[in-house]
């Protein structure tokens, strides 16, 4: 399968929110279970990892009942483009402020997630706009 066709798949919007969704069940799990054990790994505030945790589960369900929805809903995909590229500025604001000194596993950590949901936010941007420009049939 070429990468053009996995493009322009009809269920590209709908997969791209479900890794969206599996990616903050991913992190938002690791940091409610465990924020003790993460902050002194990552050296960034319990407090912090637990309630971003709780935040990325409640969002992940969001995330994952839109992707359920025909059609997907483009208003509020383009929101979750806002939030994932808030989310990505955010993390890279965390680290570039002096209000955490995180270890260099932290560090990667908040890095990665900035990543993640930057590329996600792309995809779901492309994925708005390769529907805007398919005819209404």
């Amino acid at each position: 399968m070429s990468s053009s066709s996995v493009f322009s798949h009809p269920n590209f919007m709908r997969n791209v929110l479900r890794v969206d969704a599996l990616s903050c069940v991913a992190c938002g799990l690791l940091q409610v279970a465990f924020p003790a054990q993460m902050a002194e790994l990552l050296r960034l505030p319990a407090s912090l990892l637990a309630w971003t945790g709780e935040f990325l589960l409640v969002y992940a369900a969001a995330v994952a009942f839109v992707s359920t929805r025909k059609p997907t809903p483009r208003n509020v995909v383009w929101l979750l483009v806002a939030g994932n590229v808030g989310w990505a500025a955010a993390g890279v604001l965390l680290l570039v402020s002096s209000s955490v000194q995180p270890t260099v596993f932290g560090a990667a950590y908040v890095i990665m997630q900035a990543l993640t949901v930057a590329v996600l936010a792309e995809l779901q941007y492309f994925g708005l706009r390769r529907t805007a420009l398919q005819p209404a049939w």
